[in-house]
């Protein structure tokens, strides 16, 4: 493991860390403050802080990451290739570090919305991978006196712009030899998805920690959503009977979502994960309630679990 990753974010594991997107309004910052506060109970090893398409929230993000920084909690703040110069990328490198981040997590990006201008073919860096390099180049002639920790993207059931699994694995190894520290996936639903990825990562070299990405189901609009963003997505046929049983009612569906993804959690600590990673949608009471079904709430340590984890070593 890269000693940056080590000894920084994933000094103890598994972790536990949240995503949140900037708000548009100042009702959805102070929502979004609230949010931050009842999660920071938690102990989260990071917080991730997304980006819009083309770095439409640029300036939103940043503000976040200077309000979660500052509140005492590790930021991730997102960056992408998408629409950008090298000397945006920089400025936005530079705007992060003076805001406190000491991590980022560097992506290829969607294009922009209803801009029909846009071309992929005329940014900078393609690759996420090239994302990488340059912020590995930019640190070291900026000559920071630290090294910035840089997480990438993970696709357990695939790309849903690659047909070719082979390639698409060669493209996240890519990133790892650029300078990459660890890899957060996709949401997933389907564990199996997810041990299967992590293995092939394995085979691959690839010995960076793996954080699995999980979104609780709160309601059927929202499951919808998440099947056009995150097209590739399976949604397993158990989930989908359950989800039918409660017959539209929205409370019933919310404790569905919540307690399926409470077993994926359980199942993923059981198989020693390296981290779990909460799309929070920057609301707090599915990730509190799935910590609770863990056994995790404000009166458990969560260095038990760390703790846990040395005693099954040692007895291994």
């Amino acid at each position: 493991m890269p000693e940056s990753a080590k000894a920084g974010m994933f000094e103890k594991t598994p972790t536990f860390s949240f995503e949140f997107f900037p708000p548009k309004t100042p009702e959805g910052a102070a929502s979004l403050l609230e949010t931050v506060e009842r999660l920071k109970a938690f102990r989260p090893a990071f917080v991730s802080v997304t980006y819009g398409a083309g770095g439409s929230s640029r300036e939103l993000t940043r503000d976040v990451v200077q309000r979660v920084q500052a509140g005492g909690l590790s930021t991730v703040p997102h960056i992408t290739c998408v629409g950008h110069t090298e000397a945006e990328i920089a400025d936005i490198l530079e705007s992060y570090v003076q805001s406190g981040a000491r991590a980022v997590m560097a992506l290829r990006g969607d294009p922009p919305q209803n801009d029909p201008s846009y071309d992929r073919s005329r940014d900078v860096f393609q690759h996420a991978s090239q994302l990488v390099a340059f912020i590995r180049k930019w640190e070291e002639q900026r000559k920071l006196p630290f090294r910035l920790t840089i997480g990438v993207a993970g696709f357990p059931e695939g790309h849903p712009e690659s047909r070719n699994r082979l390639q698409e694995m060669e493209f996240l190894k890519a990133k790892m030899d650029e300078g990459a520290d660890y890899i957060c996936t996709q949401l997933f639903f389907d564990n199996h998805a997810f041990f299967d990825f992590r293995a092939r990562c394995r085979l691959l070299g690839i010995s960076a920690p793996i954080v699995a990405g999980i979104m609780p189901i709160t309601t059927l609009k929202g499951m919808h959503r998440m099947a056009t963003l995150s097209a590739g997505t399976n949604f397993p046929a158990r989930l989908l009977k359950a989800l039918l049983r409660a017959g539209g009612d929205r409370e019933s569906v919310e404790r569905i979502g919540i307690n399926y993804a409470s077993q994926q959690c359980a199942e993923l600590l059981d198989e020693d994960v390296d981290g779990i990673h909460f799309y929070t949608l920057n609301k707090s009471r599915a990730t509190m309630e799935i910590y609770r079904n863990l056994g995790i709430n404000n009166y458990f340590d969560v260095d038990r679990i760390h703790n846990l984890s040395e005693i099954q070593k040692l007895q291994s």
